[in-house]
C-alpha cells in the first residue's frame, strides 16, 4: 500500500479538484495534459494510500463519495493555505516583517490605535494609495500581522527593554535607556484628581492636602512590570487602595464611588462636563506625564527597520496623531 504521506500531495490535491470540476476523469486529464488511464491510476493509489473509495464506480461521471468530498473540501483549503504562505514569503522577502508586536499605554485612545491598525489593514487590502518608500515594491502589499498589546506604567518600556514589542507607544522619558533604544516625543497628558459628586471629600473647600487624602481610598491601576521595578504613583504611606488593572475600570471605580484618584484630563473630560465625576485641586498640584514612542533602533537609523515599522512610525510623525492618541477617548470603534 502507498504510503500516505507521500500520496497525499499538492498535485493529488490538484487533482482531484480537477475531477470534480470538470466532471469526468476525461475532462480532467485534457485540463491536466494527461491520458486519463494515467489519472485513474493516480485516483486508485490515493485511494489505495488512504484506504477509501473517492469516487462511485458505479456512475458514468466523476461522482464523488463522502470521503471523497469530504478530502475535496479538506484539499482545497490546504491549497489556499499554501497560496497564502507562499504570497506571504515572497511579501516578506520584500521587506514587510512577518509580525510586528506593539504595546500601547493603557492611558492613551484606543479609538485613535483602532484607526491606525485600520488604515494599516486597508493598506494590506489595497484600498489604500501606496505610503511610504514608493516604487515598485510598494505595489505589494504588507504581510505583516500585528500584534497588540495593553501595558501600564514601566511595563511599557519593559516589554520594549526585553524584546516583548518592537515599538511602545506611552513610555516615560525618564527610564534608563540600555542602549539601542529609538525614543521621540509623543506629548504631555494632564492628570486631574477626581472623584463621584457624593464622595466625601467633594463638599471640602480649597486645595485636598495629604493629611486629608490619607483617610480615603484611592484608586490605582497596576503596573504590568514583572522582571522591573513597577511604579507607584500618587499613593500615600498607609493609604486604603483600591488596584484595578487598567485605566477604564479605574473610572468606573470612581463613578462607583469605590474611592478617588487621577485621570487623564481628556478621558475625564465628559464625565467632568457631565457632571457625574468631580475635579478637585490638592496640594502638590496635578500631575504631567510627559509621554514618548519607542522603539529598538537599528544601524542607518530608520532605513534600516521593516517597512511595516516604518509605517508606524511615519503615522506617529504626525502632530494630529500624536495628538488624537493622547487626547481623543470618545468616538466610535469601528
Amino acid at each position: 500500500m502507498p504510503d500516505r504521506s507521500n500520496a497525499l500531495t499538492p498535485d493529488a490535491l490538484v487533482m482531484m479538484d480537477t475531477i470534480a470540476r470538470t466532471g469526468s476523469f476525461a475532462a480532467a486529464a485534457r485540463e491536466l495534459g494527461k491520458v486519463p488511464s494515467a489519472l485513474t491510476y493516480s485516483v486508485r493509489q490515493l485511494e489505495e494510500a488512504l484506504d477509501v473509495l473517492l469516487f462511485d464506480r458505479s456512475s458514468r461521471q466523476a461522482q464523488l463519495t463522502a470521503a471523497g468530498t469530504e478530502l475535496l473540501g479538506e484539499g482545497r483549503r490546504l491549497l489556499q493555505e499554501m497560496d497564502a504562505v507562499a504570497n506571504r514569503v515572497r511579501r516578506v522577502a520584500s521587506g514587510w516583517e512577518a509580525q510586528l508586536s506593539i504595546s500601547v499605554e493603557d492611558i492613551l485612545s484606543v479609538p485613535t490605535v483602532f484607526e491606525l491598525v485600520q488604515a494599516f489593514c486597508d493598506l494590506r487590502e489595497g484600498r489604500e494609495g501606496r505610503e511610504g518608500h514608493g516604487g515598485a515594491g510598494e505595489r505589494q502589499a504588507p504581510a505583516t500581522r500585528i500584534r497588540l498589546r495593553t501595558d501600564v506604567l514601566t511595563g511599557t518600556w519593559e516589554a520594549l527593554v526585553l524584546g516583548q514589542v518592537d515599538l511602545a507607544i506611552g513610555v516615560s522619558g525618564q527610564h534608563v535607556n540600555p542602549g539601542g533604544i529609538e525614543l521621540r516625543l509623543l506629548g504631555d497628558v494632564l492628570f486631574v484628581f477626581c472623584m463621584a459628586p457624593h464622595h466625601a471629600l467633594a463638599a471640602l473647600e480649597g486645595p485636598l492636602t495629604d493629611a486629608q487624602l490619607v483617610h480615603h481610598r484611592a484608586v490605582a491601576v497596576a503596573d504590568t512590570a514583572q522582571r522591573m521595578a513597577p511604579a507607584t504613583v500618587n499613593l500615600l504611606p498607609g493609604q486604603d487602595v483600591l488596584t484595578v488593572p487598567n485605566m477604564r475600570l479605574k473610572m468606573d471605580a470612581l463613578l462607583r464611588c469605590l474611592g478617588c484618584g487621577f485621570l487623564p484630563e481628556p478621558l475625564a473630560r465628559p464625565h467632568l462636563e457631565a457632571g457625574t465625576l468631580v475635579q478637585k485641586e490638592i496640594a502638590r498640584g496635578n500631575t504631567v506625564a510627559q509621554m514618548h514612542y519607542a522603539w529598538r533602533a537599528e544601524r542607518g537609523g530608520t532605513a534600516g527597520l521593516g517597512r511595516a515599522l516604518q509605517w508606524w512610525l511615519a503615522q506617529l510623525e504626525s502632530p494630529t496623531t500624536r495628538r488624537a492618541l493622547l487626547e481623543r477617548h470618545a468616538g466610535p470603534l469601528c
